[in-house]
């Protein structure tokens, strides 16, 4: 297979496997739910696990932060974190320390204990991989799902695209983006994405509960925004449509997906959240995100699922496009020069 997330037709298969008959499972499995939520009395808890893979510097702070987004997309507050350190031969002690700091700094820096995990140096790998697995609580009447979108909802974006995945391609590919002609200032700036707007969208998440009766969060990862948008329409059992024209793609994006010749609505795009709601509270969740510093775009709008799958743009209305696989993953299998 190629590499990246399984296919959805394979997923959704294995995942018609999974049988679970525990009443207290009141999210378990599916294509597109971020995390599983359980029923454990007054609180419910939420659990996540998700790998870090094409990142290798800063990896174990993207492994919190990309957890900790998952559980905030249900309504929850991350709490505890579990990291599994995979780490090659090669590594050195003070590398291992250097790993195991970032998971714990980053987990101070939003409030989560460290609870445990595993670590080992093992074989076969040419690089560290991090797993991890963050638990956290949501209480009855705030708990959101990605198939919670209702007929009619808007479509509301975050941030901008594709955050990470620009800021991963500068990391990991800098020469081949210089022999591209992209500069070394748009370089630096497109690093730099990972701290300004950033890939956390716990703010984004609970601002947005805050401000309006929000009916579905799925944050924004690997097959991009269109993938993201698929995931909320499958789980809803609906169609949608969006308008081209409205997506905000960061000019840094622009450039490096030009150079690489990669759609970035297809690009790996943490820190970027989709929001559904009634077009009637958007006016005061867009004031809400402004207020906190988070610019918000409404982007289109939910339909019944006949309708389909549409984007809108100058040459009129398609059929939503379909990635098989991340942008970036589609780049990094690539033969390098």
């Amino acid at each position: 297979m190629d590499i990246g997330k399984f296919p959805p037709s394979l997923l959704e298969k294995l995942l018609q496997k999974s049988g679970v008959t525990d009443p207290r499972v009141l999210l378990g499995p599916g294509l597109g739910e971020d995390a599983a939520v359980l029923d454990l009395g007054e609180t419910l808890l939420v659990a996540k696990s998700d790998p870090i893979t094409f990142a290798t510097d800063r990896i174990g702070w993207y492994a919190v932060q990309v957890n900790a987004n998952d559980i905030s997309c249900t309504g929850g507050t991350p709490r505890w974190f579990l990291a599994t350190l995979l780490v090659p031969e090669r590594f050195t002690e003070d590398q291992a320390e250097e790993l195991f700091t970032q998971v714990l700094d980053a987990c101070n820096s939003i409030d989560v204990a460290l609870i445990g995990g595993h670590s080992e140096v093992t074989y076969g790998i040419d690089r560290p991989i991090v797993s991890g697995t963050m638990l956290g609580e949501v209480t009855r009447d705030r708990l959101v799902r990605t198939g919670g979108a209702q007929d009619g909802d808007s479509i509301i974006v975050t941030k901008g695209l594709a955050i990470e995945g620009t800021a991963l391609l500068a990391s990991e590919r800098a020469q081949e983006l210089r022999d591209a002609g992209v500069s070394d200032d748009t370089i630096t700036q497109s690093i730099n994405l990972l701290n300004v707007p950033g890939i956390s969208v716990l703010t984004d998440a609970s601002t947005a509960c805050t401000a309006a009766q929000v009916h579905s969060m799925h944050d924004v990862t690997e097959g991009g925004l269109i993938t993201g948008l698929r995931e909320v329409a499958a789980a809803s059992d609906l169609g949608l449509a969006i308008e081209e024209g409205s997506i905000p793609i960061l000019p840094e994006t622009v450039e490096v997906c030009q150079a690489l010749d990669l759609d970035p609505l297809g690009l790996l795009a943490s820190g970027s959240l989709i929001i559904t709601l009634s077009p009637e509270d958007v006016p005061s969740l867009l004031s809400e995100l402004e207020k906190k510093g988070i610019d918000g775009w409404e982007i289109g709008r939910m339909m019944p699922q006949e309708e389909g799958l549409i984007s809108i743009g100058r040459t009129g209305e398609i059929e939503l496009p379909q990635f098989s696989r991340d942008e970036l993953a589609r780049y990094f299998s690539r033969p390098r020069a």
